[in-house]
């Protein structure tokens, strides 16, 4: 699925734009008295800087400004630890699980640069969450507890696609169109982000689907190809059984034929392994082409670091 490049349309937007545009390393006099943008976080060894984005900032590099300060108000000190952090995001953003969600991360990942940080709306925190938690814990992912939205102000400067009282066309509601890992409108960068999400990756056969409960139950044929073997052991690879999380009521087309091949992602939550993305083997698809080729290159996020 193609993604947008949200600006911010805040009212505040040429003062944070303008604020963005000093040296890569402008030293700003703001720093709060418990050491961190909390009040109560670890002290740092320097004051924050306004550092440019850098290109490999996938989440936040077409955010729509130039500069972020440093460290960031996630606590992260360095550009390392923020692009290690931020990636973990960006399977997210192309769900478009809501309008809002790279401004929200990018105002925490990589703030805009003024004399003192500016968080986020607590409302589009809260819309983004609950636009975005269905689809994250149909990937066996919590809302994390670092994104609480009560400790983002409800007033005063913050930041903010649009009013509170936005047209309900810009807040999603009800059941996903399509089950998220079914998505199949993808290009190359979603599917290489979406194989990092995922813990094994195989080109194979579906030999059967039943619903469970509130679940679709997946059963694979033994024939498989590995993409990514993960630590899967042969004996888990024989009897490999995926659930497709809450998908007993959202549409899934690949599972609706099963005589195709197809690259199917996966990943073990608790007991259970689930169905995180599933896409036509299309050797036709120059994108999907692409994906796999570079998939051996490719250097994925940590992702077990963000979703605890």
């Amino acid at each position: 699925m193609v993604r947008s490049s949200p600006l911010l349309p805040v009212a505040l937007v040429a003062v944070l734009l303008s604020a963005c545009r000093g040296s890569e390393y402008e030293y700003l006099g703001w720093r709060s008295e418990g050491g961190g943008y909390g009040g109560g976080g670890r002290g740092y060894g320097k004051p924050p800087q306004c550092v440019s984005i850098p290109d490999d900032l996938r989440l936040c590099y077409d955010v729509g400004y130039d500069s972020m300060l440093l460290p960031n108000l996630l606590e992260h000190e360095t550009l390392a630890e923020v692009r290690q952090q931020a990636g973990s995001w960006v399977p997210l953003v192309y769900k478009n699980c809501h309008p809002g969600t790279q401004v929200f991360l990018c105002a925490l990942f990589a703030p805009v640069c003024m004399d003192r940080p500016v968080f986020p709306c607590r409302w589009l925190c809260e819309a983004v969450r609950d636009g975005c938690t269905p689809i994250m814990e149909a990937f066996g992912f919590p809302w994390p507890d670092m994104l609480t939205c009560d400790r983002f102000p409800a007033g005063d400067v913050c930041i903010a696609m649009t009013a509170p009282n936005a047209t309900e066309g810009t807040r999603p509601t009800g059941l996903p169109q399509v089950c998220p890992p079914c998505d199949n409108e993808m290009k190359t960068d979603a599917i290489l982000e979406h194989m990092c999400a995922s813990e094994f990756a195989f080109k194979t056969k579906i030999k059967e689907v039943k619903q469970e409960n509130a679940d679709r139950r997946v059963v694979l044929h033994k024939r498989k190809k590995a993409v990514k073997a993960g630590n899967l052991k042969k004996k888990d690879l024989k009897k490999l059984v995926l659930y497709l999380k809450n998908g007993a009521a959202c549409p899934c087309q690949q599972l609706d034929n099963l005589s195709p091949h197809y690259l199917v992602m996966g990943r073990k939550v608790d007991q259970q392994y689930l169905l995180t993305g599933i896409h036509k083997w299309d050797k036709t698809s120059k994108d999907f082409k692409a994906a796999i080729k570079k998939l051996k290159t490719h250097k994925c996020p940590a992702f077990e670091n963000v979703f605890k």
